[in-house]
This record gives structure tokens, sequence and C-alpha cells, in this order.
């Protein structure tokens, strides 16, 4: 009998005791912020001598670097477990960890897409002098296996990023003002909250919609609250009681987008194929035009069969392009306009006309 998924639900324990209970490949996505083992030495002070508020808790405290090792390695192989055979994961760290989990990930046989950097634009000082202020910390973005064939929004990214192309260095804020929860006393109740922002776009990049994500090491929620929002399905574990509480507090709290606009920005290839016949066939592009390119160097007659014809060269619309620029390769759908109202229309214009015209219908 299959197991149940315990679908939108944080579940209190250890993240490997937890894990073994969920069914091999069940899961599309999983973004891990596993404790960095910092292995703090003593009190850090501000030059005012007040008291830094750091990470100081039994979970980030490991007794040496083989001990962590062990840890790591259990708890990544648990996760690869547990992962679709195309899932990705996503862990975050420090330079305390990371080197190390990197690795690690490699021994396991995932495959790393990219190491990408969250640079901080409102970092910590280093308040005792003796290094440079550490301003980032990095993501390592890896597949569960080299022949994955993974999901990555490009569209949507590139969209987020002003329509350029979306870099391996995020500049975000760290999670502070009403955001950041507090206990009772009005102190961060988690040391290491990460910022909504940066979940918003590990989430928007690498999963759609009714994906599964899970967290090994939900804290204090942030990952289950931005699944909800995008409308992605969550699993989180969470051993410290406090923070699973607060975490189930957010996640009930937070209220998804509709469903329409929780959709990001398709890529060419995910937009279902048009033939260009289509549109000679609808008239939007009639037998007996005449296509140009945007230059009008160089033009074609439409076909009643949807090919075109230039003097002896008769062909698609992306082997005549070729042929008559004498380029190796030609994008058609680009390259070959067309006059309405004094103006040239590439033909994309239209193909995008008559997808939205079958969206509707």
């Amino acid at each position: 009998m299959p197991v149940e998924l315990p679908l939108d639900q944080i579940l209190l324990g250890d993240c490997v005791e937890m894990m073994r209970l969920l069914p091999a490949g069940s899961v599309d996505c999983v973004f891990a912020d596993p404790p960095y083992n910092l292995q703090l030495r003593g009190e850090l002070r501000r030059p005012d001598d007040s008291l830094v508020d750091g990470v100081d808790d039994d979970w980030d405290k490991f007794g040496d670097f083989a001990e962590y090792d062990r840890f790591t390695r259990e708890w990544l192989s648990e996760a690869r477990r547990v992962m679709r055979k195309d899932a990705t994961i996503w862990v975050i760290g420090s330079y305390h960890n990371i080197f190390r989990i990197g690795t690690i990930l490699q021994d396991l046989g995932f495959w790393i897409l990219n190491d990408v950097i969250w640079r901080k634009s409102n970092p910590m000082p280093n308040f005792r002098g003796r290094r440079f202020t550490n301003a980032h910390e990095t993501m390592i973005w890896a597949a569960r296996g080299k022949n994955s064939r993974y999901r990555f929004n490009y569209a949507a990214m590139k969209a987020l990023n002003d329509d350029v192309q979306m870099r391996s260095d995020w500049l975000l804020p760290l999670c502070t003002g009403g955001e950041r929860l507090r206990n009772a006393h009005g102190l961060k109740l988690h040391p290491t909250q990460k910022p909504e922002s940066l979940l918003h776009r590990v989430l928007l990049a690498s999963t759609g919609i009714d994906d599964i994500v899970l967290d090994p090491f939900t804290g204090t929620g942030t990952t289950a609250a931005m699944a909800k929002r995008l409308r992605r399905r969550f699993i989180g574990i969470e051993r410290h009681p406090d923070y699973a509480e607060a975490a189930i507090g957010r996640f009930r709290r937070e209220r998804p987008l509709a469903e329409g606009e929780a959709v990001a920005t398709p890529a060419k290839r995910d937009v279902p194929r048009v033939p260009f016949g289509s549109l000679v066939e609808q008239g939007l592009v009639p037998p007996g035009t005449r296509l140009c390119d945007k230059s009008r160097r160089v033009s074609a007659t439409v076909s009643p069969d949807g090919t075109l014809v230039a003097g002896s060269r008769r062909g698609s619309i992306h082997q005549v392009g070729a042929q008559l620029t004498n380029a190796p390769s030609c994008n058609g759908w680009t390259f070959w306009h067309l006059e309405q109202e004094g103006q040239l229309m590439p033909l994309d214009t239209l193909r995008d006309r008559l997808l939205a015209v079958r969206a509707e219908g």
C-alpha cells in the first residue's frame, strides 16, 4: 500500500528519522538550511560592549569535523532517496561548512548545477576587525544525478531581473523588520532566519505549481510560507518545538496567490508548438502574403502549404531565411516580418496572438 505523504505539514522530530518515513522518489525539490557548525569560541561583543546575538545553540554544535561529516552524509543520503529522478536540491551554508557539504554531495552522486552567492545588502560587521566582513552565504544547487532532466524556469528568472539573464550572485537583504519572528521578550526567535525574498527566488526558479518541496531543517518556516504563497506543496521537518510551533503558525497565516497569479513566465520550449501552417490556415498570414526581413533586404511569398518561395528557393520559414542570408540556421519566427498598417510585425507576434486565442477557447 502506498504511503500517504504528509503534505503541507511540519513534522516534529529528527530530520533523518522523519525522512525515513517518506517513500522513495516522492519530492520534487529540497531546500536545506542545515547547522553551519560555526565552532564559536566565547562571546562576541560590539564596540560598545553590547553582546552580539549569535548562534550558540546546541543544534549547531558538533564534536569535530568527522562528526559533522557523518551527520551531513546521513541526511543528504536520505534526502537523495526521497527525491524524484529529476528533482533538485538547494543547500545553503557559510565558509564553515559549505565546502564539506559540496564534497559529500558529489560523493553521493548529486550533480552540481550552480553555486549561488547570496550577497547580503546589510551584513553584520566584523566587530573584532581581524577579518573581512562576512557579507555572503553560498547556496549549492544540484540535481539528483548527472542525467536528471531538472526544472529551471529561465524565463521567469529573466523576467524577475528586468529581462536580463539572472546571474549567480544575488543581492538581497537579511531578514529584518516585521518579517523577523521574535519571542515573548522581543529577541530573535531564530538566529539565522532566512529572508522571504531568498526563498521566493529559489522556489520560483526551480519548482512549478503543486510541486512538492521538502525542507528538512524548517526552522521558523520561511520555506513553508513561500511554498504556500506560490501554490507549491510542502513537507517540513523541525526538531526544536519552539521553532516548529512558530513555523506552523506562520504557515497557517500565509495566504496563497490566486491560481492564475502564481503562474510564472513560461520558457519558449514550454509553449505549445504552433506550425507556421496554422497561421496560414486560419488566415492570419494568407497565401500570397509578402514577407520580408526587418531591414526589407530580402523577401519571400507565402504558399498555401505554409512554405515560402523566393525565386528558385522553396522551404520552411527557417530554411528560406537561412538560404537567403547564407547562415547555418535561422529562426524564421523572428526573422520574417509582414507589413500591417505601414508597420513591420514579426511572425512571432502573430503566433502569440494565436496562442492567446487558443487559451481563451
